[in-house]
């Protein structure tokens, strides 16, 4: 099993939704790239965090 922190930014807001673009490590490609998230739950977030695990 491996597991990672991915990380994002504010990019927009749709009607229903935030948009949030992956930061990824330097030298490294995104792993999810874009994320739609509820405005219930975002709220006035700028930043999130998404932790991934891979089950082998």
């Amino acid at each position: 099993m491996s597991k990672v922190l991915v990380k994002f930014s504010y990019e927009k807001e749709t009607k229903n939704s935030v948009r949030y673009k992956e930061q990824p490590e330097a030298g490294k490609a995104p792993i999810v790239g874009t994320v739609y998230v509820q405005k219930w739950f975002a709220g006035d977030s700028k930043t999130l965090e998404i932790s991934i695990e891979k089950k082998d």
